[in-house]
């Protein structure tokens, strides 16, 4: 109930404040390092009305480098940019390899490759229509052809340490061998988040030869494969010619219409756009709700920003399930200071629970594990081996021998660590109840 809560929440966020015009501009731009190949592309940015080169709403948008299919042209992704755009971003479409007899996949992969910084320096020209306008996050987006270029471009990006590229998106993407390349060989050096949509019903680039073995090799430490029931290749596009006539002769099964498979599509891929390249985490959740419970599509996902946490208990030591960038744990729903370590020593009764934030910034809460304190053995008299005296006390604790000892106050709470010593001094402590450990045993002292 609480992610389907926080999916309609997005949606009406996504609707009601997040809407802009469509501007349009077209550019050709030259790779120096390709001989200054030419590379006709296509802009669409939010503005503040529609039409060519209207001046750009405030703000800095995040970008998406999109690379159309085999004799594809880039208006048959009108239904995308009329979509992503109004929700504040930037689309780019290279027009370039749209010839059947001569496309060169690899250098449409480096043309995507390209697109993804020479985008960042098109936002810093003061003659352009999107000066000032393009945020540092890019997303690597095609269909086809193009979604298996994506990877071409996404393998070198990766290698070089690419501080721009946030997540790639196949949608139905082909296997690309020309020249020698792979797409599914490029996967094992993607480490960006990453996903995959497949039409189940997809004889042009068949799921078990394409879009599985691509998925299966991403080195992505969270990717998601979502593969939508009846749907088709050609679907995730408007109606073309070409990519029609090639599936009409292929597929077969198909169930769906093309807005179904439009709505599908735009159901996942605006709630991980805006989770990769705006940092929602209502938008994590909200896609993570369509992958569990949405009955149009099997998913496949490894994703340790979606770990559930739990908690492992060992004498009184509570440790998190899940490794993370961070942690914070709780007695009774209240943060305990200075708890942020994989680990806690639990000292006192209650329920604990621990949150982990991952490295997308978006936490997971581990359900409750209660604990009581009588299984460790916090003893009213030492049960150390050394003696400590006085005790009660109002400061000076003395000890029988040297030794290693850790102070904890009742919330489990580490104040200090000291080693090899005979005195303990907590005069600077507010009076009260604390916990001595020694190896594994514990003894209370109260200060006065």
């Amino acid at each position: 109930m609480k992610t389907t809560i926080l999916t309609l929440l997005s949606l009406i966020t996504l609707s009601i404040f997040s809407q802009h015009q469509i501007g349009h501009y077209q550019i050709t731009f030259q790779d120096p390092d390709r001989s200054n190949r030419a590379i006709q592309t296509e802009i669409y940015y939010p503005a503040t009305s529609s039409g060519d080169n209207t001046p750009v709403t405030n703000g800095q948008f995040p970008v998406i480098v999109f690379g159309h299919g085999f004799v594809m042209a880039w208006d048959a992704y009108q239904n995308l940019w009329e979509k992503f755009v109004p929700n504040g971003y930037i689309m780019v479409f290279p027009r370039t390899e749209g010839n059947a007899f001569s496309t060169d996949h690899q250098q449409f992969g480096w043309d995507l490759e390209y697109l993804v910084t020479q985008i960042q320096s098109e936002g810093l020209n003061a003659s352009s229509p999107i000066n000032g306008a393009v945020a540092n996050n890019t997303a690597l987006m095609g269909h086809s052809m193009g979604g298996g270029a994506t990877f071409l471009a996404a393998d070198s990006l990766c290698n070089n340490g690419n501080t721009q590229l946030k997540t790639l998106i196949g949608l139905a993407p082909a296997e690309s061998t020309s020249n020698g390349v792979s797409s599914i060989n490029s996967a094992l050096s993607i480490t960006v988040p990453s996903l995959i949509l497949s039409g189940s019903q997809d004889g042009v680039t068949p799921p078990a030869d394409h879009h599985i073995p691509m998925y299966d090799n991403l080195a992505s430490n969270c990717k998601t494969f979502v593969n939508i029931t009846g749907g088709a290749h050609c679907y995730f596009a408007n109606t073309n010619a070409a990519c029609d006539f090639g599936e009409s002769s292929s597929s077969s099964g198909i169930s769906i219409t093309r807005l179904q498979q439009h709505d599908i599509t735009f159901s996942f891929v605006n709630n991980w756009l805006d989770y990769t390249l705006k940092s929602s985490c209502t938008s994590f959740q909200a896609f993570q709700d369509s992958v569990n419970s949405s009955p149009r599509v099997s998913t496949n996902q490894t994703c340790a920003s979606n770990a559930m946490a739990s908690i492992n208990v060992s004498g009184s030591t509570l440790t998190s399930s899940v490794s993370g960038t961070g942690y914070q744990w709780f007695l009774d729903g209240n943060a305990i200071s200075g708890a942020n370590n994989i680990t806690h020593n639990a000292l006192v009764d209650g329920d604990y629970t621990v949150e982990v934030t991952f490295t997308s910034g978006c936490p997971t809460t581990s359900l409750p594990y209660t604990f009581t304190n009588g299984s460790i053995g916090v003893y009213e008299n030492s049960q150390l081996g050394i003696k400590i005296y006085p005790n009660p006390t109002t400061g000076i604790l003395s000890l029988s021998k040297n030794a290693n000892f850790k102070l904890y106050n009742l919330s489990g709470e580490l104040l200090k660590t000291y080693f090899e010593t005979n005195q303990i001094d907590i005069s600077n402590l507010p009076n009260g109840v604390y916990l001595i450990r020694h190896n594994d045993s514990y003894q209370k002292i109260v200060k006065m």
